[in-house]
């Protein structure tokens, strides 16, 4: 896959290669971020070691595997949607820092 930026081409991940100076900074500029030449260096490295593992993850067999949308449990670990009694109005506006008229008061939004 290539990406023109500036009118220079850019050639994504290969894996029989790591990396290179010029990806890199492609990715930082995507990212807005401003880093040294060595930050540069270092994300290289690590970003070539991540690419390397996928390529691993996909020589694994998986044709057999069965989809998987979620790894939890089928059953819902959250309880049964049941209505019960709220509090009383009187209840409500104990905590209230102000109350009027049987109401939350609140500092006007608008003067």
């Amino acid at each position: 896959m290539s990406v023109s930026l500036y009118a220079s081409p850019i050639t994504f991940y290969n894996p029989t290669m790591t990396l290179t100076h010029e990806q890199i900074q492609h990715i930082a500029n995507l990212a807005r971020l401003e880093l040294t030449e060595d930050e540069l260096a270092r994300y290289r490295g690590q970003l070539s070691s991540i690419l390397d593992h996928f390529q691993q993850l996909q020589t694994l067999d998986t044709e057999n595997i069965p989809p998987t949308a979620s790894v939890s449990v089928e059953q819902s670990p959250l309880r049964a949607d049941e209505s019960r009694p709220g509090l009383s109005l009187e209840e409500l506006l104990q905590n209230a820092p102000e109350s009027e008229q049987r109401q939350f008061r609140v500092p006007p939004v608008f003067e």
